[in-house]
């Protein structure tokens, strides 16, 4: 009997004999997490027919942009094409099922995620964007002694290198690129844009994490990760500082939280603020004013951090608001604690962000205001900060990746417009999730070799 007429196979049918490429074997019963064996094969018409729709589309698309490139009014997505202005887009074009911006914690924990899921994920990693080396604000910290399965502590940059290496074992392809453009309206499928490619995609991840933010001061090159470092979390309890004096720029509630942190292991701290007053809460400025280690050096500015013989930081040269003189500060390290700057300016207010700039998610989830755009880590949570809490974030949003994809199939019976998406979107994903629902089946019988199919071509079936 045909695949495709197994749905209409009795409910008292045995369980039906599979002939792929191995004609004694036998299909085990299905007992995936999502869909049963019966459910499967009654959606499989409906499935086939929506692939139809799906390559009708993307003909329609290739069509579409073509045509726009001949009469110079394209935007060149779709191949190479005039982009109105008579010049040719001769950069690579990918339609892949989902893409991750980004390349920290929670962009490389989404890939190991969506990879080991079969969804190939394309990762790009970008190249000094926001300027910071690809794998962001960890590549900028010395040892990580708080990342869990490390018993001995490990240079920020190479947990990097581990989170890229696990997830190209798995499956994911990394590209060096920056992403300079996202079209995420009306979509999916959404669009990408590197100076080298246009992707298309039906999800997207966005992990591209924020910056701290930083004072211009001189010598800051000079001796950053060398005494000057943006988390005291981080760097704090390093055996270069313990009893040591160190000092805190910033006035608000994250400076107090830093600054009493760092009281537990050096011998003073000094916090150095501009104003004459806190912009920090009350609870959070009464705690860091009676604490013993903790003194104020109020309306003063840091102008120049300064070394020793031994290339560390030795002292901070600081100039007082009111009367312009100039001291030396001797201090073993300095923290800036003036905030954050999250890496969303390139998504040009496609999405919803709070008054800091952080995308906005719903409760208990990476969703975004976009259905099918999900965000994770530092780039949305200006509260923690960690590299864990990152990668905790990014295994979130490759589960709800997974699971919004799959449940796109479902929607297809359901009220038009019910999936947050337009119905040929609806459409094309559901066709997706019936290749591998139909892979999934295949493998458990073991007639499934990894090689792609078509829908009506993988053999036929008999009770």
């Amino acid at each position: 009997m045909p695949l495709l007429a197994a749905a209409a196979r009795p409910a008292t049918c045995a369980p039906a004999c599979v002939t792929h490429k191995h004609a004694s074997s036998t299909a085990a019963p299905a007992s995936g997490p999502f869909w049963s064996r019966r459910a499967f094969f009654a959606g499989v018409p409906a499935a086939a027919a929506a692939v139809k729709q799906r390559r009708a589309a993307h003909l329609r698309l290739h069509a579409v942009a073509s045509l726009n490139g001949a009469n110079g009014t394209g935007n060149g997505v779709h191949g190479a094409n005039s982009n109105g202005n008579g010049v040719v887009d001769k950069r690579e074009h990918i339609h892949t099922h989902v893409v991750i911006v980004g390349g920290g914690p929670a962009a490389h924990t989404a890939a190991i995620y969506l990879a080991r899921a079969e969804l190939e994920p394309l990762l790009f990693e970008g190249w000094m964007a926001n300027g910071l080396a690809p794998g962001g604000q960890l590549t900028t910290t010395t040892y990580v002694e708080n990342f869990p399965g490390f018993p001995d502590p490990i240079l920020g940059a190479d947990l990097c290198d581990r989170f890229r290496q696990q997830s190209v074992r798995y499956g994911t392809k990394v590209f060096t690129e920056t992403v300079n453009k996202l079209h995420l309206q009306g979509g999916p499928p959404f669009m990408l844009e590197t100076d080298d490619k246009v992707v298309t995609c039906d999800a997207v991840v966005i992990a591209t994490g924020a910056a701290a933010r930083k004072l211009p001061i001189k010598g800051l090159k000079e001796y950053w990760n060398n005494g000057i470092s943006a988390c005291a979390v981080c760097d704090g309890s390093s055996p270069l500082f313990r009893n040591r004096e160190v000092a805190v720029i910033g006035g608000g509630d994250v400076a107090m939280e830093e600054a009493l942190f760092l009281a537990r292991y050096a011998s003073k701290v000094w916090i150095v603020h501009r104003f004459g007053y806190l912009e920090a809460s009350k609870v959070m400025a009464r705690r860091a004013a009676t604490h013993p280690k903790i003194e104020f050096l109020w309306e003063h500015e840091c102008l120049e951090a300064l070394g020793g013989e031994d290339g560390a930081l030795s002292g901070i040269r600081l100039r007082s608001n009111r009367t312009d003189e100039e001291s030396v500060l001797p201090v073993n390290a300095l923290f800036f604690a003036i905030g954050h700057a999250p890496a969303t300016r390139f998504l040009d207010g496609q999405l919803e962000l709070d008054s800091h700039g952080y995308i906005l998610t719903q409760p208990d989830s990476t969703a975004t205001s976009v259905p099918g755009v999900f965000a994770a880590g530092d780039v949305q949570d200006p509260i923690w900060r960690q590299a864990i809490t990152s990668a905790g974030a990014g295994c979130m949003a490759g589960l709800e990746v997974e699971r919004w994809l799959q449940n796109l199939a479902h929607d297809l019976d359901g009220p038009a417009g019910s999936a947050g998406a337009p119905p040929d979107a609806r459409q094309l994903n559901a066709a997706w999730v019936a290749e591998q629902r139909l892979a999934r089946v295949l493998r458990r019988s073991g007639e499934y070799d990894g090689e792609p199919f078509e829908m009506g071509s993988v053999g036929s079936m008999s009770c």
